[in-house]
C-alpha cells in the first residue's frame, strides 16, 4: 500500500469515527457507547504534518524484524510487545504468541492460538500472560511456551495483564480489576470502577509497585490498590472529567502509569499530566499536555504525545515545558519511549521519530510496513516495535 493511498484511508476512517462519536454525543442516553474512539489523534480529519527533509544526527540500525500473525489492523489497542529477562514476547490477534531473543531476534518459541489476542502479552516472574477479545487469560511458561492456564474473566481484555507478587492482574474493559493466582489461574479478589458512557477504545494498564499496584481508569483517575486483596489504598485525579457532552468529558487513562522512584507519572486523553507522590497519592504537579497513551520518563523529562500527535517534554521535577515538537500533528503519533538521549515515536505511515531529548529535534527516521499505534518497548538499549499489521522490529543506536 502506498504512502498516500494510507494517508486517504487514515483520514476517511478518523472522520467517519469522529462523525459517529458526535452523532452518538448528541443522542438522547449515550449509556450503553463504550470504547468508541481509538485515541490516537484529536482531529485526523486534518492533513497530516508534511515530514521535513532530514540530515540525520543519529546512526539507527536495525537489527531484526519478524512476522507475528495478523495484527490489530483498525482495533485502536495499540499492541505492544513485552521484554524481559532479555527476550521479546509479542501477541498478534491472530497467529498466537511468539518469543524471540531480544539482541539476534532468534525465534525461541511460539505458541498457537484461535482466540483473538488483544491484550498483552504481560510477563514477569517466569509466565507471560494474554488476554483475548473472549475474556480468555492465558498463562505461559517463558522459557517454553508451554501453557500453564487458563482462566475466564467477565469482559474482553485489551491491555497487557500484570505480573507481580505471586498473582495475575488483568483489567478487563468492563472496570474490573482480577486478580489470579499465579500459579493456578484461580480468582483471588476483583476490584470495580465505574465506566463513562463514551471512552477511548481500551482500557487502563497496570503498573506493579511493592506490594501496591496502580491502575489507570477510564473516568480520569489513578487508583492504587493493595495486591493481596484489592483494597483501595488512595485514588487520585490525572483529569478532571468536566464538560457538557460525554465527548467533551472523555478523561481516560490508559497508558502505563510510570514509576520512578516513589513518584508517579501518568498522562490522560484529557490532555493533561501529572506527578503523583506513590506512598500518599498526594499530587505533586500538574501540567496541561498530556495524551491517552502513555508516557517516556527520562533522568531530567518526561515524555508525552498529546491527541494532536504533537510530542512534549516536561521537566521531571516541575512540570514546565521544555520543548514540543510539532512536526508530526496529526501523524497518530505513539506514546514516546526513551532510548539513551532519544525519545522515539511511531505513526500511521510506520515512521519511527527519533528526537533529541535535549531539544526535541529530529535526530533520525526508521521506516517500516504498516502504522504503529503502540508504544515501543526499550531495554538494554535495544527497542522494539509492533506495527497494526503484525510485524515485529527491533532497533538500535550505533
Amino acid at each position: 500500500m502506498t504512502r498516500a493511498k494510507q494517508r486517504t484511508q487514515f483520514r476517511q476512517a478518523a472522520r467517519l469515527l469522529a462523525a459517529t462519536a458526535l452523532a452518538v454525543a448528541l443522542l438522547s442516553g449515550c449509556s450503553s457507547v463504550k470504547n468508541l474512539l481509538d485515541g490516537r489523534g484529536k482531529d485526523h480529519s486534518k492533513d497530516p504534518a508534511p515530514l521535513v527533509e532530514l540530515s540525520p544526527s543519529a546512526n539507527v540500525s536495525q537489527l531484526w524484524s519478524a512476522s507475528l500473525g495478523k495484527g490489530e489492523q483498525q482495533l485502536g489497542i495499540a499492541q505492544r510487545p513485552a521484554i524481559a529477562d532479555g527476550k521479546v514476547y509479542a501477541a498478534a490477534v491472530e497467529g498466537g504468541v511468539s518469543a524471540f531473543d531480544l539482541r539476534s531476534g532468534q525465534s525461541l518459541w511460539r505458541y498457537a492460538s484461535e482466540l483473538q489476542l488483544t491484550g498483552g502479552p504481560g510477563a514477569g516472574d517466569g509466565l507471560v500472560v494474554v488476554g483475548s477479545l473472549e475474556g480468555d487469560v492465558i498463562a505461559l511458561d517463558a522459557a517454553t511456551g508451554e501453557e500453564k492456564w487458563k482462566s475466564k474473566v467477565a469482559n474482553e481484555v485489551l491491555v497487557a495483564p500484570a505480573v507481580g507478587g505471586g498473582m495475575v492482574f488483568v483489567h478487563s474493559n468492563d472496570g474490573r480489576i482480577t486478580a489470579l493466582d499465579a500459579a493456578s489461574g484461580e480468582r483471588r479478589w476483583f476490584h470495580s470502577a465505574d465506566v463513562p458512557a463514551l471512552t477511548v477504545r481500551g482500557s487502563g494498564a497496570i503498573t506493579v509497585g511493592p506490594g501496591i499496584i496502580f491502575v489507570g481508569n477510564d473516568n480520569g483517575n489513578l487508583t492504587a490498590l493493595a495486591m493481596a486483596d484489592g483494597a483501595v489504598a488512595w485514588t487520585s485525579p490525572v483529569a478532571q472529567p468536566d464538560g457538557r457532552s460525554e465527548l467533551e468529558r472523555m478523561a481516560d487513562v490508559d497508558g502505563p502509569a510510570v514509576l520512578d522512584n516513589t513518584t508517579l507519572f501518568a498522562t490522560s486523553y484529557k490532555n493533561h499530566t501529572v506527578a503523583i507522590d506513590g506512598p500518599s497519592g498526594q499530587l505533586m504537579w500538574d501540567r496541561e499536555n498530556g495524551g491517552p497513551r502513555g508516557l517516556g520518563v527520562s533522568n531530567s523529562a518526561v515524555v508525552v504525545t498529546d491527541r494532536d500527535g504533537k510530542v512534549w517534554a516536561l521537566d521531571k521535577n516541575t512540570g514546565s515545558s521544555l520543548w514540543q515538537q510539532e512536526g508530526l500533528a496529526y501523524r497518530g503519533t505513539s506514546a514516546p519511549a526513551v532510548v539513551g538521549d532519544y525519545a522515539v515515536v511511531g505513526d500511521f505511515e510506520g515512521v519511527l521519530h527519533w528526537l533529541r531529548l535535549n531539544d526535541g529535534a529530529f535526530a533520525a527516521r526508521s521506516s517500516l510496513g504498516g502504522a504503529i499505534s503502540g508504544q515501543p518497548a526499550v531495554a538494554d538499549g535495544v527497542l522494539v516495535v509492533q506495527t497494526t499489521e503484525g510485524q515485529l522490529a527491533a532497533f538500535a543506536l550505533q
